[in-house]
């Protein structure tokens, strides 16, 4: 009984206040990316023995304030300040949460045709009045961003058959993009076997990560011809 007794005493001892903060948990936004002199708001909470949320005011700090530097430590809203990667951390009290890595990447500028706009793809007829399987040649963009060219940034293909039609045409590799190391996208055509609209014209366009797009798309015009 008297085990039993210094048992019960030291789990009462040694229960954790559930509104106590033991953890900091940073939350960041697009995939931890922003572009130069842009500003960039992470979030966070404080968590207790559980994992629950509690309430506590966090405050934020910058490691690498050469790259990303905290405007607001109430808010966490930071500065972009250059190409590269920075550190933020939050805290509680003395709490700190682990560092987190933000990418800072060159600002979008434009978009620019990286080929020629107009293709005309001559493919064998199959009766009666269809177009065997064929590819266009590539649709080719090139993305600028200032100081850098962009790397790994989404071109979105966008593809209208006329007249209307969306049973025989795709985009190859897809109606998504991720630029090289040059800033060049490339995307075709693939028209399946089957009645073959008169054209296909291709939109390409990018967002910033902000999610604005950027104030040039490129359009390509792809006719199929017998």
């Amino acid at each position: 009984m008297a085990l039993l007794a210094l048992a019960g005493l030291l789990a009462c001892k040694l229960k954790t206040d559930p509104d106590q903060a033991v953890a900091v948990e940073v939350i960041l936004p697009d995939s931890g990316r922003v572009e130069i002199t842009d500003t960039y708001r992470p979030r966070g909470r404080a968590l207790n023995g559980v994992g629950d949320s509690v309430a506590a005011q966090l405050y934020w700090s910058s490691l690498d304030t050469a790259f990303i530097a905290v405007l607001d430590s109430a808010t966490g809203v930071s500065l972009a300040k250059a190409v590269g990667s920075g550190r933020l951390q939050a805290r509680v009290g003395a709490l700190p949460s682990n560092p987190q890595s933000v990418s800072v990447l060159a600002k979008l500028d434009s978009l620019r045709a990286g080929s020629a706009t107009r293709h005309t793809v001559f493919v064998t007829p199959v009766p009666p009045n269809t177009l065997a399987d064929s590819l266009s040649d590539s649709l080719t963009v090139q993305a600028f961003a200032h100081p850098s060219d962009p790397v790994n940034r989404r071109v979105v293909y966008v593809a209208t058959t006329y007249p209307s039609s969306d049973s025989t045409v795709t985009l190859l590799p897809s109606d998504s993009v991720l630029t090289n190391s040059a800033g060049v996208a490339v995307a075709r055509v693939k028209l399946r076997k089957g009645p073959a609209p008169d054209s296909v014209v291709v939109t390409a366009t990018m967002k910033r990560l902000d999610g604005t797009v950027i104030p040039d798309s490129v359009t390509f015009v792809v006719e199929f011809r017998p």
